[in-house]
């Protein structure tokens, strides 16, 4: 593979369907301070299938190298599409690989990158590789919170499927529930209102005696599957 090729290619097709207007708005609406070309989160990951689906298939050095390159610069849509690419083809992955993938979080700086890279990539290789939830544990004790929002959110998945492992991202959130970072607060809210659609008690079990310390956005997010008894007790009791 060419990566070279490979990367003006793909650059070319993305400045084809970017729309300027769309790209003010966006950069806007992210508050980014990278380039945009404008381009629709299904257009861009449809160029990624496109990427992921060539013959002979990415192999995983072929596959990291591309990362690499899309990653490099200051274009939005490329790290989007590199982010793609890494979830089509995670099942190359290997532990090895999470000091990358630490790399590209603290690069990102913004959840539109951040989230699909945590829950999706990380967490992904993190269920395949369980001795991986030592690294998990050492990114919920960061200072960057980004790095500690992943740690949330790679976990969320198999939580959200009925299964996963609660009781890590319990202590996750446990040392998190009093952060003032809204990006902390949105996580452990979402991680427990997915959770909560098929386990409802137990979130509920262990939200209740902590609605004083949480934060009203954890709450809100948390208490939306809940019966309408269970939630109305766990707002009362903040």
């Amino acid at each position: 593979m060419d990566v070279a090729q490979l990367l003006a290619e793909i650059d070319a097709e993305l400045r084809a369907q970017g729309s300027p207007e769309r790209a003010v708005q966006e950069k806007a609406y992210l508050k980014s301070r990278l380039d945009h070309y404008g381009v629709s989160v299904p257009a861009v990951r449809a160029v990624a299938r496109k990427v992921a689906k060539r013959r002979p298939p990415l192999d995983r050095e072929e596959l990291l190298a591309l990362v690499e390159a899309l990653w490099v610069g200051t274009v939005y849509e490329r790290r989007r599409v590199a982010v793609g690419l890494l979830e089509l083809c995670g099942d190359r992955l290997q532990p090895a690989d999470t000091g990358l993938l630490e790399r590209l979080l603290r690069e990102s700086q913004t959840w539109a990158l951040v989230d699909e890279l945590a829950a999706v990539v990380v967490g992904g290789l993190v269920e395949r590789h369980s001795e991986l939830g030592a690294v998990l544990d050492c990114w919920a004790g960061d200072a960057d919170f980004w790095i500690r929002r992943s740690a949330l959110l790679a976990l969320l998945v198999p939580l959200r499927q009925g299964g996963g492992d609660f009781p890590r991202f319990s202590r996750y959130a446990e040392a998190m529930l009093e952060e003032k970072e809204f990006f902390i607060r949105k996580a452990i809210g979402w991680v427990l209102r997915d959770t909560a659609r098929k386990r409802p008690d137990l979130v509920y079990a262990w939200l209740l005696p902590r609605a004083g310390r949480a934060s009203g956005v954890t709450l809100r997010e948390a208490v939306k599957p809940l019966t309408a008894e269970q939630a109305a007790a766990v707002l009362a009791a903040r």
